[in-house]
């Protein structure tokens, strides 16, 4: 028999070598694996799934909001921190919002005015005034200050543009207080602050975020989002501060509730790393159970 040509054998010995890896990488080693996980981390392999009655409700691994219809906070929840997810804990979308802590200045809505697509101008808020306003409506739900360093009184901002951006001021704007507000100071060095004109461009002028001397009593996670959108915890501090609330909606002793808080608190990973943490998802279903 009259042997192939090498390039002939060449290409032959790449087939049998394609087909080899194929059924052993492609087959027979996902199917393995698959296999051990199954019987050995059936939970873990399966996405880790919480179950209420039977049916998979959640995932321990993943956060979820606790809201009605309208999106209001179901009160006799312990809420989760918030998400930049999609519209909200979307695994297909995770990620964070990418503004930094120098993203203090708003986009003004301006009357009148219509976007791209159309639609009225709505304007966007900075991270600063995203913390600001998450952190006033925390303080309302639950019946604390909502204050915070480098927020005004409304829940923005609170940030002045100084013009000129060098020498002494002669005009002051509050930058994220849009007219007809009352600005949040009444003066700096001397000048009258005034409230922002949508549209207005402010660029040229100095930025000089106001401290104040409000404290924080609203906890970072409550008005901050995770890096992935998707944390399923929140810390003791905010559980605790949401304690008496659920307890008064659901009527049973805060005693109760903080016993629960505590039964899904998580401990420091290795026992040094990140601090203890509480399962929003876990904890409400023991809530429910009674």
């Amino acid at each position: 028999m009259e042997r192939l040509p090498g390039w002939i054998r060449q290409h032959l010995a790449a087939i049998r070598a394609l087909l080899v890896l194929t059924v052993v990488l492609g087959i027979a080693y996902p199917l393995a694996v698959t296999g051990v996980a199954q019987a050995l981390l059936n939970d873990q392999a399966n996405g880790s799934p919480v179950r209420k009655d039977g049916a998979v409700v959640g995932s321990s691994l993943i956060g979820q909001s606790f809201t009605g219809k309208d999106g209001a906070p179901i009160r006799k929840y312990f809420q989760s921190r918030p998400s930049a997810a999609g519209n909200g804990y979307d695994p297909t979308a995770s990620g964070a919002s990418n503004l930094g802590p120098e993203n203090v200045l708003d986009m003004l809505a301006v009357p009148g005015a219509k976007n791209a697509k159309g639609e009225p101008d709505t304007g966007k808020r900075s991270l600063l005034t995203e913390v600001c306003a998450r952190s006033r409506a925390v303080g309302e739900l639950e019946g604390v200050s909502g204050a915070r360093p480098y927020c005004t009184d409304d829940g923005v901002g609170a940030v002045l543009k100084v013009f000129p951006a060098v020498g002494t001021p002669t005009r002051v704007v509050s930058a994220n207080q849009a007219c007809p507000a009352t600005p949040f100071v009444a003066e700096y060095q001397g000048v009258k602050v005034e409230c922002a004109k949508p549209g207005e461009d402010l660029a040229a002028g100095r930025t000089v975020p106001v401290q104040g001397t409000a404290p924080a009593v609203v906890p970072a996670d409550a008005v901050t989002a995770s890096g992935s959108g998707l944390d399923p915890h929140i810390s003791v501090a905010y559980a605790e501060l949401q304690a008496p609330r659920v307890a008064k909606e659901r009527g049973i002793p805060l005693e109760r509730v903080r016993r629960l808080i505590a039964d899904n608190t998580t401990g420091r990973a290795l026992g040094f790393m990140g601090e203890p943490a509480v399962n929003v998802l876990t904890l409400n279903l023991a809530l429910d159970k009674g």
